[in-house]
């Protein structure tokens, strides 16, 4: 009796080992009424053992003739996943037995052209999106982006989007996933281009008037309570129709929101003046500064359109920001006609729950620093950090 054969030892001619490697690659290959499902087992592991010495040619013939067989061994197809990007591309690209957790410990052992194909499948399940997106690799994020059979869960959302404010070329992507919220549109319409903010006010922003009719009787009882519980007044002040700031008048040195803009725009819009105008319109001065620095200029459409501002307090403010309003031939520019076209675009109601949601979002929750502290994740598992919708959004606008 002969001693079994050694890879190491044997010198096997090259037409007898490639005629076996093939005679073998057929028989996994065969269909399920063709092999028993033991047998089909067996010949994978012998299948597997001679790959291990097999060339790159032979383990992409191998992986071409297997890409459509979900019966394959898949201790054979993980291992010819992570072989060279050449021989993993059609059984990553079309093989359906992989589940989750092949995926999932594959994605950290290949390359970024690999997981590009991962992200290409025709089924990516949220758990392998979130190892995908965790590599913070561009070309994989917007392959994932544009695939309809990707499913994004929220905390993927929430790297892509904090991505995308050094990547705002990908925020046309992110705008077309059906899974994106409105928290996440709304801290991005910060870095967004013109007509991502469009989309943005035109598909998130809300009326807010079902909310308003389900809480109303709460503003009475708030009163009847001297407005003393300052969770119930924060809140109800995301809700309630009015926006200006009736009470800040009685204080203010202007008569009216109109006559702080005319007069502090003329002058030019100081500190001081800028911080006055956010209190008469009922907003903070983080919220306030933020409009007023932001250099495409769509946030003071939705400020004028919120406090029922007319289309003169728009020209002011933006002339008193510095800015052209007409070219040199006299007609509109370019950067004041598209801000007048999105205050027509807003209602009031809608306009308003977008100036309530950035002042409740950025403002309460903005804290220099919570905002220089670690992600998400480094935060404490009961912090109110990882599940308040205001701090998240913050830290999406204001970064680290």
């Amino acid at each position: 009796m002969t001693d079994p054969i050694s890879f190491d030892e044997a010198k096997p001619t090259g037409r007898a080992r490639k005629a076996l490697l093939r005679r073998l690659v057929d028989y996994v290959a065969m269909p399920a009424s063709g092999v028993a499902p033991q047998d089909r087992a067996l010949g994978g592991d012998i299948l597997l053992d001679m790959l291990f010495h097999a060339t790159d040619s032979e383990r992409k013939l191998c992986a071409e003739r297997l890409a459509q067989m979900r019966e394959a061994p898949r201790r054979v197809l993980r291992y010819l996943a992570q072989c060279s990007f050449d021989v993993a591309e059609p059984l990553l690209a079309q093989n359906e037995a992989f589940d989750a957790s092949d995926l999932g410990q594959l994605i950290n052992r290949v390359s970024a052209q690999h997981r590009v194909v991962i992200a290409g499948r025709k089924s990516v399940p949220p758990a392998v999106g979130d190892q995908l997106v965790e590599h913070k690799e561009q070309p994989v994020i917007d392959r994932l982006l544009k695939n309809r059979g990707a499913e994004l869960s929220e905390y993927s959302l929430d790297l892509i989007v904090a991505m995308s404010r050094k990547n705002p070329q990908s925020c046309g992507l992110i705008l077309e996933r059906p899974e994106l919220r409105p928290a996440q549109a709304m801290a991005m319409f910060w870095w967004a281009d013109s007509q991502g903010r469009r989309a943005i006010l035109q598909r998130f922003a809300a009326d807010r008037n079902d909310m308003i009719k389900l809480c109303s009787d709460i503003f009475t009882l708030a009163a009847d309570e001297d407005w003393q519980d300052p969770v119930v007044r924060k809140t109800l002040q995301l809700i309630e129709r009015r926006q200006r700031n009736r009470a800040a008048i009685e204080k203010s040195p202007f008569e009216s929101l109109e006559q702080a803009i005319g007069d502090s725009a003329t002058a030019g819009l100081e500190p001081s003046a800028s911080a006055e105008i956010g209190y008469l319109a009922g907003i903070k001065p983080i919220t306030i500064a933020k409009i007023f620095t932001d250099p495409g200029g769509e946030g003071l459409s939705v400020l004028c359109k919120a406090t029922g501002l007319k289309r003169d307090s728009l020209l002011r403010l933006w002339q008193g920001l510095g800015r052209q309003a007409k070219q040199d031939d006299g007609t509109p520019h370019p950067a004041y006609k598209r801000i007048e076209d999105t205050f027509d675009l807003l209602s009031v109601a809608k306009a308003q729950t977008t100036l309530r949601y950035w002042n409740w979002s950025l403002s309460s929750a903005y804290s220099p620093a919570r905002s220089a502290g670690a992600d998400f994740d480094d935060e404490a598992a009961n912090d109110d950090v990882t599940f308040s919708t205001p701090r998240r959004t913050a830290k999406l606008v204001f970064g680290k």
